[in-house]
């Protein structure tokens, strides 16, 4: 049988290329975003099934990421991303809520946890000094609690609540406008192997350890692994990782046992929200372009995908997402490319250098003896 063209580069079935006969549909991840709530069950589920050893429990300075990255012993990995910007950037969150004040005093001191009248507003601690005065009198307040004259209180009337930069008890945006609030997003993303069409780690690998399985997935086998590290610098994503303590190789194996079963991965199953779906490749791919024509319609017009176009620099990829903002944010490469594809250019020009070299090599040998 003649190779595929694309065996390389370029869209392709990869079970039948690497020599399955009537294999089953190709199966992969479809990762969505937009519903990830960061719970890192996915984490705790791999760790779980496949016996993954523990990463630590790292304080990153990364918001609640404790893993930091796909590495030998994290094969999934969710990443929290804090973006600072105004809450009526793009999508206003909090358009269409109430702007009235509370239904009654009385539900407002049980909303706060007082039961009589403390002359502060919800939110503000009744027990400080220069927070009472300020309500009662409306002038400053020293060091210790004095009230000093302030030339400016009859202007303002002597009295009233000022804002004194602390927490209000009613909801965000209710008493400034939703156009002015100055707020961060979170952007939580659960991270794994990419399972790519044209996988650089396997093409590279001297050993045979990396696989392609039935289903279209790339499996390590890390009794054949002798640790040379050349998948990990051929992979495009940077996900395939040395284990410090053997030196072999190790990453997602989209619970290979589990498929062979007809079971879900282990991830998939645990997600609560259906963030991470399993499933054949073709119904996800559908499936996630209508989810994304959704979120358009419903004003999240920065929704995009990632990893599920054939025709991108590896492929396409088994497992690819629903992204909120540009991959760079996620850590991810805008524009992947297997690092095999250029051998047949490489390997032809080595050709035409060795053939000139020998050409050189002959011609210099026959001037010479004539």
């Amino acid at each position: 049988m003649l190779p595929d063209p694309n065996s390389l580069y370029g869209p392709l079935d990869p079970a039948p290329d690497a020599g399955y006969e009537d294999a089953p549909p190709r199966m992969g991840f479809f990762t969505d975003t937009s519903v990830c709530i960061g719970c890192k069950a996915c984490e705790v589920a791999c760790k779980e099934w496949n016996g993954v050893p523990e990463s630590g429990l790292d304080l990153l300075g990364m918001s609640y990421d404790n893993t930091g990255a796909l590495t030998a012993n994290s094969w999934r990995h969710v990443a929290f991303i804090e973006q600072p910007r105004p809450a009526g950037h793009r999508t206003p969150p909090f358009a269409g809520t109430p702007t009235d004040g509370s239904v009654s005093a009385a539900s407002a001191a049980v909303a706060a946890g007082t039961s009589e009248r403390t002359g502060t507003d919800p939110g503000v601690p009744t027990g400080t000094p220069s927070a009472a005065a300020r309500m009662a009198g409306g002038g400053p307040v020293d060091v210790l609690g004095t009230i000093e004259a302030d030339p400016t209180a009859a202007g303002r009337g002597g009295a009233g609540p000022q804002f004194l930069g602390m927490p209000g008890a009613q909801p965000p945006g209710r008493g400034s406008g939703v156009e002015g609030r100055t707020d961060f997003r979170w952007l939580m993303m659960s991270d794994v192997c990419k399972h790519c069409t044209h996988a650089a780690c396997l093409d590279v690998c001297p050993t045979g350890s990396l696989f392609r399985t039935e289903f279209g997935t790339v499996v390590v086998q890390e009794d054949i692994c002798n640790g040379c590290g050349y998948c990990i610098s051929a992979c495009p994503y940077g996900v395939i990782d040395q284990r410090k303590d053997d030196g072999r190789a190790w990453k997602c194996t989209l619970c290979y046992d589990r498929l062979g079963a007809g079971m879900t991965p282990a991830c998939a199953q645990a997600c609560p929200t259906e963030s991470i779906q399993y499933g054949p490749l073709d119904e996800l791919r559908e499936r996630a372009a209508a989810r994304v024509e959704t979120l358009h319609e419903r004003g999240v017009p920065e929704a995009r995908l990632y990893g599920h176009d054939p025709n991108d620099g590896v492929g396409g990829d088994g497992a690819f997402f629903l992204l909120l903002d540009e991959p760079e944010v996620y850590g991810l490469p805008p524009d992947p490319i297997v690092t095999t594809r250029d051998l047949p250019k490489m390997w032809k020009r080595a050709g035409l250098a060795a053939l000139a070299m020998t050409a050189a090599t002959v011609a210099a040998f026959v001037g010479g003896s004539s």
